[in-house]
């Protein structure tokens, strides 16, 4: 192919040239360079961005026998339902990319039309869904578990339910609060005239949640927020290790009684218990205490986490 022929690939056209040559011929960067006459560094930055936002998915076959060793064990110690582990990686975003992978797989087995799926926040939720196999589920719907930010963002969970809704061709219902108040009173005033209770009510009904967890370090983006990065001395005080839901927990799992707690609008992690698949998605090392004090508690019945998170959870 010459270089002006080249020219007119441009935009969707030349990325799914690029996957075809790249993840389905196995061709190398260097040979797809010179057959499309562009760099080899744009078919990198390509290649790189087709994985990253769902565009190419990789489906692998191979059990790994010590991670499926860790899977059977994790169930047998926690009384899990389904669980999954991947290699551990040292960049947050590839471990979020293979996370996301094996959660999809779990997810595109337990969703079904006529269900109502209900959705936290966070990047490894939205790297999920972006793998998730798309479909039209006409009788189906999607449920915000919690309050959101007042700004975009693609962990916020505006963002996220309204993604997983487009995915699976569902209606979605939004939780229409910020997901902390300024005060107890304006939180019962928001779920008593809102119509926020008639949302979550919803969310307590659906089929199957899928919720991510978080520390207390800024890699947690609820930490990152005006309202909760103030008041991290204080919760680290009185012992919070991380949250769920917007809620913080303490090292065996239970919500620590902090004024953020009580201002929340979100489903308490309790109420997880009586879904009948619930999914914590979430991964890091750093995360280990407060997946940990989720599973200790029995909030989930599902999870797909890391190596080194698994081995953490079993010592």
């Amino acid at each position: 192919m010459s270089t002006t022929e080249s020219s007119s690939l441009v935009g969707e056209q030349l990325r799914a040239r690029i996957a075809w040559y790249y993840f389905v011929a196995g061709l190398t960067q260097q040979e797809i360079s010179d057959r499309l006459g562009i760099a080899r560094a744009r078919v990198n930055k390509i290649a790189g961005q087709l994985r990253a936002d769902g565009s190419v998915i990789i489906d692998v076959r191979l059990p790994l026998a010590s991670c499926v060793e860790l899977e059977e064990k994790l169930k047998a110690k926690y009384g899990l339902k389904s669980v999954a582990v991947v290699p551990s990686a040292d960049d947050d975003e590839q471990q979020r990319r293979m996370i996301g992978e094996a959660a999809a797989a779990i997810l595109d087995d337990l969703i079904a039309d006529g269900q109502c799926i209900s959705v936290g926040w966070g990047r490894t939720l939205s790297a999920s869904i972006k793998q998730l196999r798309t479909r039209k589920l006409a009788n189906s719907s999607v449920v915000s578990l919690m309050g959101g930010l007042t700004r975009g963002s693609e962990t916020n969970t505006f963002e996220v339910s309204t993604e997983l809704a487009k995915t699976l061709g569902a209606d979605c219902y939004y939780v229409t609060a910020p997901v902390y108040c300024p005060c107890v009173e304006s939180r019962e005033f928001l779920l008593a005239h809102s119509g926020v209770n008639e949302v979550m009510e919803r969310a307590r009904k659906s089929d199957v949640a899928i919720v991510s967890c978080g520390d207390l370090t800024p890699r947690t983006k609820l930490t990152t927020i005006n309202s909760v990065r103030q008041r991290l001395p204080e919760l680290k005080k009185i012992g919070a290790i991380g949250e769920i839901l917007g809620t913080f927990l303490d090292a065996a799992g239970n919500p620590v009684d902090h004024e953020l707690n009580h201002t929340v609008i979100a489903m308490p992690p309790a109420d997880l218990r009586t879904i009948p698949n619930s999914l914590l998605i979430s991964g890091g090392l750093y995360k280990a205490a407060v997946v940990k004090a989720i599973l200790a508690q029995g909030y989930v019945n599902g999870l797909v986490t890391d190596e080194a998170v698994a081995q953490k959870l079993l010592a």
